[in-house]
């Protein structure tokens, strides 16, 4: 009899996706979040954490190599080309969201899949078939996992490690049973726990550089011969039994084929952790149609999901950048005060004496209808109460960037730009060139040199 539990089903997904499956509307979006990805990890350039990675990689290489290191425009293997563009494309808290998984395909998926693709000579629709692979496995495994794994682990790093593997055994031709013993040595590499924000650590691009390289790594050891477990999801020692009280196996194999997860993807339009974005533009909406000024601000009351306070509440006095982007009164401070939270903003202003008073009358309390929509929808709701006594309500069902209320190509060139100019990772006119080349990128006969 044929083995028909969820992850022989995924596996054998992942394992014979081919580009001409793919409906056009989900390769449109692929291209999309290709292009989104390169702008976030040209945006890395600079960073210390992404710089000290990208040391590491440099160190552990032998100089030489097909695939490229965004950051440093240099080649080196592809275990440590995706290990240093990971760790680049997650720091400016830019790259894509998939919201009912609560996890960021992007920057785990391309990563892998670009640098093997460069080490192969794969075609450009050979690249998006397989990142499509690597968003469809991977957002499958975090929805698996449920809420309760995320409380703790930060999902891109453990689901991560299973779409980088999917995408990478994709590429390398993987069949399905061989694809399947990648899932093993995958999921038992599955780590990243969310510790780190409560000192500011680097960790968050350790998880991202670690789950591309081991994904990696599980798919070249899977075509070699080396074994995994069969059921690294639902054994009695797998990843369920060990992550997660809510998980739910049926998930892993639900619609494949004919529920494409990778359109459901998010981008960013603030540069920080995503549970911010619904209750800043709910704030945004109440500054906007009742002409507020920042001044006119008593009091914030965000009505959150619970995840939204797992992640956020141990953030309250942000000692850097990175960890005020996941303080929701900084966030909501910098709105108020500026229109939008991106990186320049958090750069220059995350610790002004408006910003920390602003930030100090934020507050964060559970919604019922929220937490009960959350993690298929992010509803955003504030309520402001101003300095005049008045009390004004904002709401938000699709935040900006979902795909209800997405970002059009011309908004997507202009994030890149802005991330590009603002890191100097690349000119204008090579970011231009970049993106322009990037949304041709099913023609490609070979994956070439992004930069």
């Amino acid at each position: 009899m044929a083995d028909t539990n969820p992850s022989a089903e995924l596996a054998a997904f992942a394992a014979g996706l081919r580009f001409e499956q793919i409906p056009q509307a989900v390769v449109r979006k692929t291209e999309d979040l290709l292009v989104d990805w390169f702008a976030s990890a040209v945006a890395g350039k600079g960073a210390r954490p992404v710089e000290s990675i990208a040391r590491f990689a440099e160190a552990m290489g032998a100089g030489e190599g097909a695939s490229e290191v965004i950051v440093t425009r240099r080649r080196t293997s592809p275990y440590l080309a995706a290990m240093a563009n990971a760790a680049a494309s997650h720091f400016a808290e830019q790259d894509d969201v998939h919201n009912g998984s609560v996890f960021h395909p992007a920057t785990v998926v391309f990563p892998a899949a670009v640098a093997v693709a460069q080490a192969l000579g794969a075609s450009g629709a050979q690249l998006l078939a397989a990142s499509v692979a690597g968003y469809e496995v991977g957002i499958r495994v975090g929805e698996f996992l449920g809420r309760s794994h995320y409380k703790v682990f930060h999902t891109t790093g453990t689901a991560g490690t299973l779409a980088a593997a999917a995408a990478v055994g994709n590429l390398l031709g993987l069949d399905a049973q061989q694809m399947r013993h990648a899932f093993g040595s995958a999921g038992t590499q599955s780590a990243g726990l969310w510790e780190f924000l409560r000192t500011a650590a680097d960790s968050k691009q350790l998880h991202t550089a670690h789950a591309a390289a081991a994904g990696l790594m599980a798919a070249y050891l899977a075509r070699d011969g080396f074994t995994g477990a069969d059921r690294i999801f639902d054994g009695p020692q797998g990843m369920a039994a060990g992550m997660s009280s809510d998980a739910d196996a049926t998930k892993l194999s639900e619609g494949l084929g004919t529920r494409w997860a990778t359109a459901e993807t998010s981008f960013k339009y603030h540069a920080s952790c995503r549970h911010t974005h619904p209750a800043a533009d709910a704030l945004a909406q109440v500054m906007r149609e009742c002409r507020l000024q920042p001044q006119d601000i008593a009091r914030v009351v965000t009505h959150v999901h619970q995840g939204a306070i797992d992640v956020l509440g141990p953030v309250t006095d942000p000692a850097t950048v990175h960890q005020s982007k996941f303080s929701m009164g900084t966030v909501l401070a910098l709105v108020a005060r500026f229109g939008h939270a991106g990186l320049p903003e958090f750069e220059r202003h995350f610790r002004d004496g408006d910003t920390v008073r602003l930030r100090d009358r934020v507050e964060m309390v559970l919604d019922e209808e929220v937490d009960a929509a959350y993690p298929r929808r992010w509803i955003g709701k504030a309520t402001v109460h101003t300095t005049d006594g008045r009390t004004l309500h904002g709401r938000v069902d699709e935040p900006r960037g979902d795909p209800g209320n997405t970002l059009s190509r011309a908004e997507l060139t202009a994030k890149a730009l802005q991330l590009a100019a603002f890191s100097g990772g690349a000119s204008e006119n090579e970011m231009r060139a970049a993106v322009g080349r990037l949304w041709q990128v099913a023609g490609w006969p070979r994956v070439s040199g992004l930069l």
